[in-house]
């Protein structure tokens, strides 16, 4: 991958930002509010602003282990679908996609790793 290319690359930038926003929606029925990209090397880091899932909102506080629970199978299965729609559309193969999300104040941050070339 050439990162020198992808760092000046608005479309690139845009098109991460749709299917980022597209995974999202398809996971969760909502798009992401804010997002930033930033490249570096080889790696895309993606800041994002979420709408957390409501019925997990009501689980907080009552069952906080199933919902500890339900937040890592969500974010495994939005991994697993984000690389490979990424592989898909841009014929780049990803290393590793590592993402973090705070359910306090609904901002996630989410790495994707593509393999030396």
């Amino acid at each position: 991958m050439d990162s020198a290319l992808l760092k000046y690359d608005n479309l690139f930038k845009r098109r991460v930002t749709q299917l980022y926003n597209s995974v999202n929606q398809e996971m969760y029925g909502v798009g992401v509010r804010k997002q930033q990209i930033d490249v570096l090397e080889d790696k895309i880091v993606i800041y994002g602003e979420h709408k957390r899932v409501p019925g997990l909102t009501f689980l907080q506080g009552k069952f906080d282990d199933l919902t500890v629970h339900v937040h890592a199978a969500l974010i495994k299965e939005f991994k697993s679908r984000l690389k490979e729609q990424m592989e898909k559309n841009f014929g780049l193969k990803v290393f590793a996609i590592l993402k973090d999300y705070d359910p306090e104040t609904e901002l996630a941050v989410t790495v994707i790793h593509f393999e030396s070339q």
